[in-house]
């Protein structure tokens, strides 16, 4: 693992001093690694959902397609409340 030393205001280290013991991190690394883990999430879901707006509709999102993802949606949890949540 690579060391790199990142230089924060007073403020900015209390902030992150803070966040470490009411979160619950060990460390003030672990922290950061955490906020690291969630831009690169974030950055993530942006770039499907754009895809997902220059891509051209699949079906029309009327009546009879929220009742049928609604069907598909409640025998996925029968069929996981059989397998005992198991994939």
């Amino acid at each position: 693992m690579s060391t790199m030393n990142v230089s924060l205001p007073d403020a900015m280290k209390s902030f992150v001093d803070e966040q470490v013991v009411e979160r619950g991190y060990g460390t003030s690394s672990e922290y950061v690694r955490e906020l690291i883990r969630k831009d690169q999430q974030r950055l993530q879901l942006r770039g499907l959902l754009l895809q997902g707006g220059r891509s051209a509709p699949a079906a029309e999102a009327d009546k009879a397609y929220f009742d049928g993802l609604r069907e598909r949606v409640r025998a996925a949890g029968k069929k996981a409340s059989r397998d005992g949540g198991k994939r």
